[in-house]
């Protein structure tokens, strides 16, 4: 059977794998799949620190490297963060960045044409709209997409984002957004701590 391709989809599942609660995880920060639920790709963390992770098909197919860039602690939740998207040439291929000490609200998207978009939500609700204007500037901006949140396991509070973008999206827009909704995960639950951020 043939692996559908991820950025063909408009729509896709980005959740942590389900894990024991009595054995250290050794597995994927995330994974991708089909909405049937189909793998499609994985996260790993690449080092230490939680600077590098790579997205990858299931196959093992490099598709691009989310570095992470912020302030250096103690003071990197009061700055801004940004992630780069790298391409197997070690080309950038698109950004998200998020500001603010509630940065999950809203990430700024850059697309390998230089595209500019924006995932922001309202107050504390678990669904992003994905538009190219802020919604706060003026009259509702078209939807482009939607990122929605749920949580998967009461006990171990695993999250899970349903991704749905719009047809008018190319397939390098859709790895940005799905790219971004790596990121949106890293900031909320940043790897190595065990608190929920909003």
């Amino acid at each position: 059977m043939t692996e559908p391709d991820l950025f063909a989809l408009e729509a896709v599942v980005v959740g942590q794998p389900k894990r024991s609660m009595w054995r250290r995880y050794l597995g994927p920060v995330l994974a991708v799949s089909t909405v049937e639920g189909t793998p499609l790709a994985e996260v790993t963390d690449t080092d230490a620190d939680h600077k590098h992770f790579v997205l990858a098909r299931t196959s093992g197919e490099f598709i691009v490297r989310i570095e992470k860039r912020s302030w250096s602690d103690p003071f990197e939740q009061f700055g801004p963060v940004r992630f780069h998207f790298i391409d197997g040439a070690d080309q950038e291929v698109g950004t998200a960045g998020a500001r603010g000490l509630v940065k999950s609200r809203q990430l700024s998207l850059r697309t390998e044409r230089g595209r500019r978009l924006l995932l922001a939500r309202q107050g504390l609700s678990v669904e992003w709209h994905l538009t190219e204007a802020d919604p706060a500037d003026g009259p509702a901006p078209e939807i482009l997409g939607r990122v929605t949140m749920s949580t998967i396991d009461l006990w171990t509070g695993l999250q899970r984002y349903d991704v749905e973008m719009a047809p008018s999206l190319d397939a390098s827009e859709r790895q940005t957004v799905v790219a971004s909704v790596v990121c949106l995960h890293l900031i909320r639950r940043p790897p190595g701590e065990g608190s929920a951020v909003v």
